[in-house]
């Protein structure tokens, strides 16, 4: 069977590394990346993701359309980590706007974890846990994000938490009872 793996956490919690930790037993191994370079920071960013990647992963870059990259893999994959959701999500919110197109995006995906082509790493940040954001943008983002991770969670065999670089398990599809 195969899995479903979502990871979560705040900024710099260690998600990211522990989500390539998760990957590193698998030989062909496809890191699908969402980030877009708006600016020289976010171009570093990406420059510094790769390089720590190099050799280890074929890197994959889709910003908008994550669902049609898992649908097409190199033949032979055997892990995709899609790092990271509330990037994909930013995305989204820049190029569409509407609430209806993002929501068809979202269910893209998530018809895509229903039946998944080979296991899947989806790492996430955690962005509802502290104070009510001032300005509706960031509200309808927080809302949004949160929507998204608990239907990804749903879906998922496994589930972690990152806080303070320690994983908290919240879901594992051979110990779990709801």
């Amino acid at each position: 069977m195969r899995e479903v793996i979502y990871v979560t956490g705040g900024a710099r919690s260690g998600k990211s590394s522990y989500a390539l930790g998760l990957a590193e037993p698998y030989d062909k191994r496809v890191f699908l990346a969402t980030a877009e370079a708006f600016d020289d920071e976010m171009r570093r960013r990406i420059d510094r993701h790769k390089e720590e990647r190099e050799g280890q992963f074929i890197t994959v870059e889709e910003p908008i359309y994550p669902d049609r990259a898992l649908r097409n893999l190199p033949e032979g994959t055997q892990v995709v980590l899609l790092d990271c959701l509330t990037v994909w999500l930013g995305n989204l919110m820049h190029h569409f706007g509407s609430e209806v197109a993002i929501d068809e995006r979202i269910n893209a995906l998530l018809g895509v974890l229903d039946a998944p082509p080979c296991d899947i790493i989806l790492v996430s940040n955690e962005v509802g846990m502290g104070i009510v954001p001032e300005n509706a943008m960031a509200r309808e983002f927080r809302d949004l994000a949160g929507t998204l991770n608990r239907r990804v969670a749903e879906r998922s065999s496994q589930a972690y938490l990152l806080c303070s670089g320690l994983a908290l398990v919240l879901k594992n599809s051979h110990h779990y009872y709801q």
